[in-house]
């Protein structure tokens, strides 16, 4: 049990739930109701909305796949991990930020759903950020 407590296993934890958070993005739509609110506008914007989604799922993708298959390597020291670490804890971290200063407590306040919502996803964001800061401080301290 305590090796899942490492480092390593922490970074390959992240990856795993980042991987899956991207997949989540195929059913995202449904979830927030995007086909009722999105409607009423214009063929553009859906386009544009359901492009981006597309691109922040596999972005979450392909950003989970560099620590569960190369977590050892991320810790390894050398330039280039620690460069993907820095910008791994930079996006993460801007992610964590937006969570709580940009969604409005409108949105999630009085819905159990969203508020649940938001819950995890503050744990998940702060757990992924910690992770991240917690490799950048070991490979750049």
């Amino acid at each position: 049990m305590t090796h899942l407590l490492t480092l390593t296993s922490q970074l390959r934890l992240v990856g795993l739930a980042l991987v899956g958070m991207g997949l989540l993005h195929v059913v995202l739509p449904r979830v927030l109701d995007w086909p009722g609110d999105l409607g009423g506008s214009s063929l553009l914007t859906r386009q544009v909305s359901y492009a981006h989604l597309f691109f922040i799922g596999l972005t979450c993708v392909l950003l989970g796949a560099l620590p569960l298959a190369f977590a050892g390597e991320l810790l390894s020291g050398a330039p280039l991990p620690t460069a993907l670490l820095c910008g791994q804890t930079l996006f993460w971290g801007l992610r964590w930020a937006m969570e709580f200063a940009y969604f409005s407590p409108r949105l999630w306040r009085g819905h159990r759903l969203r508020t649940a919502g938001h819950i995890g996803l503050s744990v998940l964001w702060t757990w992924v950020t910690a992770v991240f800061v917690l490799a950048t401080v070991r490979v750049v301290g």
